[in-house]
């Protein structure tokens, strides 16, 4: 029997996965589920999932199959055969669908049994999406955050957390490949946004974009006067990286590190938090905001790069 004094252990959560498409899967499965990962992340355990897949979006089609295998075979994960049964059978569910034109209608499917969610990157491909996301959130009490995994990036993390000195300015770069499928900027676009915005908050008046086959730059103005830009290349160079402008200097980050996988860490972290205590990592608010960053980012580039306001 426990004393006054102590704490109960919180229950280890059963956790559901929906859209076995991305690499993501495999990654969170293996720091949730097995102990001795050098990242492992208590709290839980992937016990059911539902493949999903988009068949007109190669990246998707192409590994459902395979992902689906290792979760099964490797980590004893249940498959079954809908997003409602996974809802039914976890406390807690994973949605990686790497397609962001589904998330609005498989998280509607989900909401009504009110278990929190962690909705992967690109949150939604229009900011209609996104508001109709928040808008069933909150109808049904649903708890949910959404981010990329660059904003918990070591490097990232340390520089932010280095000086009290305000930042006036902070310039961000990173691999930009598109995807016909994924709506322009949004499908590797949202890594670096997602930085800025860890570096700044929300808040953004207008944005612009410079664009040619090989790089995109878009540059972006705050409320507070403040200009961050993204640099997106395809080029060849996959390192995500920020220069951020203090008035005693600037400071320039590998915003990663040395192992990518660090990242996950805090985030998954941070879902079990969310699904244990309640405590929402991060505000929808500046959810919907990035978004619409993107967006505005895309019609810039469409529209020859004229300033789109937010």
């Amino acid at each position: 029997m426990k004393t006054r004094n102590e704490k109960a252990s919180p229950k280890e959560l059963r956790i559901g996965m929906i859209g076995l498409d991305t690499s993501h899967c495999t990654t969170f499965t293996a720091m949730i589920n097995d102990r001795s990962h050098p990242n492992h992340v208590p709290g839980g355990k992937v016990v059911v999932a539902f493949p999903g897949g988009s068949m007109d979006f190669e990246l998707s089609r192409s590994r459902v199959q395979a992902i689906t295998e290792t979760l099964k075979e490797r980590y004893e994960v249940k498959i079954v055969n809908s997003l409602e049964e996974v809802a039914e059978q976890c406390d807690a569910i994973l949605l990686t669908s790497v397609d962001g034109r589904v998330h609005l209608e498989q998280f509607a499917a989900i909401a009504p049994y009110r278990k929190p969610v962690y909705l992967d990157k690109p949150f939604a491909l229009t900011t209609a999406d996104a508001i109709s996301i928040a808008a069933i959130s909150e109808q049904y009490g649903t708890p949910f955050f959404t981010c990329s995994a660059v904003r918990y990036g070591f490097g990232l993390a340390e520089a932010l957390s280095d000086s009290k000195e305000t930042i006036y300015g902070a310039d961000v770069s990173g691999p930009m490949p598109l995807q016909e499928t994924q709506n322009g900027l949004f499908w590797y676009g949202i890594h670096c946004v997602e930085a800025l915005y860890a570096i700044f908050g929300t808040n953004c008046l207008h944005v612009k974009t410079v664009s040619t086959d090989d790089h995109e730059l878009i540059v972006g103005t705050w409320k507070c006067g403040r200009i961050g830009t993204v640099r997106g290349n395809r080029k060849g160079n996959g390192q995500f990286h920020a220069v951020i402008h203090r008035i005693g200097g600037s400071t320039s980050v590998d915003i990663l590190g040395a192992n990518s996988s660090q990242a996950y860490e805090p985030m998954l972290l941070d879902f079990f938090r969310m699904a244990q205590e309640g405590i929402q990592p991060l505000s929808t608010d500046l959810s919907i905001e990035i978004v619409r960053f993107l967006e505005g980012a895309n019609e810039s580039k469409d529209r020859g790069g004229i300033r789109v306001l937010l």
